[in-house]
């Protein structure tokens, strides 16, 4: 990594914020997005030397290219984008859900992710660099209750899937990161927090209940783009359902929806609404 070029975007806290740290004391220089404009600076101060804060909004396609072209004309080059940014919807199901939170978590994290990587494409490319899109353990997992997110996640899985076969054909690279659950603001405020979220957290058996921190979800990205990995998944007990999950998620399925603590839970979701 050292003297690479290297944009995050969600950077001003959580995975993003760990990412740009550990990238940045193995020499990367590393752009700090964020939508929190102060939270990007915050984190680039602390950094100190080589790292570079911008405030955008991943879901403003045009202000996206601004910040890759300003990058660009800063450094000459962009090695390595990481497409992190993310948000969650709150707690719904599709028949009581307001459309417009739908939309907002769409926008974020599907067509944001797009607008992160496509202007850089072509510096990616020029540079032999390599793209990292952040889906999640979600996009193959059962979206009850909140399934904005499930459908974003699984949308980033085969955009990022795509992206492999396509830079690769010219000599850059590309790689999916999916996590389980990470000790994040966001896990906290949509699980810890809430009544219902404790209650749909404990309906996942171990190992998939197992937590890491946001420091242990950004080394495995870090990790894996000094190795250009086609895909990572943390923590390692998500790693057969992800390769069985065909077979999983028909049994899975028809589980969930004859369990009477599922449908109780529903209930009580659309109640909230």
């Amino acid at each position: 990594m050292n003297d690479k070029v290297v944009l995050v975007t969600g950077a001003g806290q959580g995975i993003g914020r760990e990412l740009v740290a550990l990238l940045h004391r193995r020499g990367a220089i590393v752009i700090v997005v964020d939508v929190d404009a102060e939270s990007a600076r915050r984190t680039a101060a602390d950094l100190w030397t080589r790292a570079h804060a911008f405030g955008a909004d991943v879901a403003d396609r045009a202000r996206m290219a601004e910040v890759v072209d300003e990058v660009v004309r800063r450094f000459g080059r962009l090695d390595v984008v990481v497409a992190n940014a993310g948000v969650t919807p709150v707690p719904s199901t599709v028949r009581t859900m307001d459309p417009a939170d739908f939309d907002r978590v769409l926008s974020i994290n599907l067509t944001g992710v797009f607008n992160t990587v496509r202007p850089a494409l072509d510096h990616v490319v020029a540079a032999r660099g390599h793209v990292v899109v952040v889906s999640s353990c979600a996009a193959f997992a059962p979206g009850m209750g909140g399934s904005p997110y499930m459908v974003s996640k699984a949308a980033v899985e085969q955009f990022g899937r795509a992206l492999r076969v396509e830079l690769a054909a010219v000599g850059a690279s590309a790689g999916v990161a999916y996590f389980g659950i990470v000790e994040t603001a966001m896990t906290h405020d949509m699980l810890d927090a809430d009544d219902l979220g404790r209650e749909l957290d404990g309906l996942l058996p171990w190992p998939l209940s197992v937590r890491i921190t946001a420091e242990q979800a950004a080394r495995t990205i870090a990790d894996g783009i000094a190795r250009r990995a086609p895909r990572t998944i943390a923590p390692s007990g998500w790693q057969p359902y992800a390769l069985l999950r065909g077979a999983i998620n028909v049994v899975l399925d028809r589980r969930l929806a004859a369990d009477e603590t599922v449908h109780r839970l529903v209930h009580a979701i659309e109640q909230r609404r």
